[in-house]
C-alpha cells in the first residue's frame, strides 16, 4: 500500500512537471481591441491553439479605439479594429516605438441598421439616417420616416448607439454623418453590439446599428439607399463582398512593424481557408482571394 502511494505520488509529481515545463514554453500574446470582432478574434484563437499548442492569444475587446491606444503604447501583440487607423495614430505610433503600424483585412463586414420586429419601416435613406442621428438632424418622431410603430409611445424614436471609443461609432459617423460632424446628444450608447441587438428586440421605439454578425431574426436589418427614393440594397454577405451596400467596410489587425514568427504565421492563417471559414461560421464576410496576401 505504501509503495502505491509513493508511486502514484511520484506518477503525480512526473505529471506536474511535465504540464509545468509545457506550460513554460508556450508563448502567449496580447491581442485587444474592437467589439465587433471579439467573438471572432477569440474563435480563431481557440482554433488556433488546437494546432499550434506552444503559441496562446489572449483576446480582450475595449473597443478599436482602446485596441490601437495599446497598440501605440508597444502593449499588445495585435490591435483588432472595425475602422481605419487614422493617419494622427500612425505618427503617433512611429514617435512612441520608431516602428510603422501595419495593416492586414482579416474579414469583411456590413454595418447593419435594425429596428424592432413589429416596426412596419423596411428601407431607410443615409439622409434621414443623418437627419434622426446627426447633431444636425431633427427627426425625432417615426412619422418623420412616414412610419407609426406599433407599441412606441408618441411615436418617439429611441436612439441606440456606441461608445466613441468604438470603431463602429467612428465608421457611423464618417460614413452616415460625415468626418466633421458629431452625433447627436440624448442616445443609448452601448459598451458592444450584442448590448445594441439585446436592446431593440425588446424596445418597439428604438432604432440601433452594428455589425452584420451580430444581426438576429429578433430584430429587422432595414435595406439602405443612399438618398431617399433611390433603389435600397440589402445589407447580405454577398453585397458586402462586392461593396454594393452602402455601410460595407472592412475589418483589420494591426502590427508595429512587420510580423515576424508566430505572429506573421497566425496572421497568415487567419486568411487562409481554415481561418476564413470560421469568419463565415461566426456571420461575416470572407475576404476575397485576391486579398488574401501577407
Amino acid at each position: 500500500m505504501c509503495k502505491f502511494s509513493l508511486s502514484l505520488a511520484f506518477c503525480l509529481s512526473l505529471l506536474s512537471i511535465s504540464c509545468t515545463k509545457k506550460a513554460a514554453n508556450v508563448k502567449v500574446y496580447q491581442n485587444k481591441g474592437s467589439d465587433t470582432l471579439v467573438n471572432l478574434a477569440q474563435a480563431w484563437a481557440e482554433r488556433y491553439r488546437l494546432k499550434n499548442d506552444h503559441v496562446a492569444l489572449a483576446v480582450t475587446g475595449g473597443g478599436s479605439g482602446t485596441g490601437i491606444a495599446a497598440l501605440l503604447n508597444n502593449t499588445v501583440d495585435l490591435a483588432n479594429s472595425s475602422r481605419s487607423i487614422k493617419k494622427e495614430e500612425i505618427i503617433k505610433a512611429k514617435e512612441n516605438t520608431g516602428k510603422d503600424v501595419k495593416e492586414y483585412v482579416v474579414a469583411l463586414d456590413a454595418l447593419v441598421v435594425f429596428v424592432h420586429r413589429d416596426n412596419p419601416l423596411k428601407e431607410i435613406s443615409l439622409e434621414e439616417l443623418a437627419c434622426i442621428y446627426g447633431g444636425e438632424g431633427d427627426c425625432e418622431s417615426w412619422d418623420r420616416v412616414n412610419t407609426v410603430v406599433p407599441g412606441c409611445q408618441k411615436n418617439q424614436i429611441i436612439r441606440v448607439g456606441r461608445q466613441s471609443n468604438s470603431g463602429t461609432y467612428q465608421y457611423f459617423r464618417e460614413v452616415v454623418l460625415g468626418k466633421k460632424k458629431d452625433f447627436r446628444l440624448g442616445s443609448m450608447d452601448m459598451n458592444g453590439s450584442k448590448e445594441a441587438t439585446d436592446l431593440v428586440e425588446h424596445t418597439p421605439c428604438a432604432i440601433a446599428y452594428s455589425g452584420l454578425g451580430y444581426v438576429t431574426n429578433k430584430v429587422k436589418a432595414l435595406c439602405i439607399s443612399i438618398k431617399k427614393g433611390e433603389p435600397c440594397i440589402e445589407p447580405s454577405k454577398a453585397n458586402a463582398q462586392s461593396r454594393k451596400y452602402p455601410l460595407s467596410r472592412a475589418l483589420f489587425m494591426y502590427t508595429l512593424g512587420e510580423p515576424v514568427s508566430d505572429i506573421k504565421n497566425y496572421l497568415q492563417w487567419i486568411v487562409s481557408d481554415e481561418g476564413q471559414k470560421l469568419v463565415e461560421e461566426l456571420g461575416f464576410v470572407t475576404v476575397p482571394k485576391q486579398q488574401e496576401s501577407l
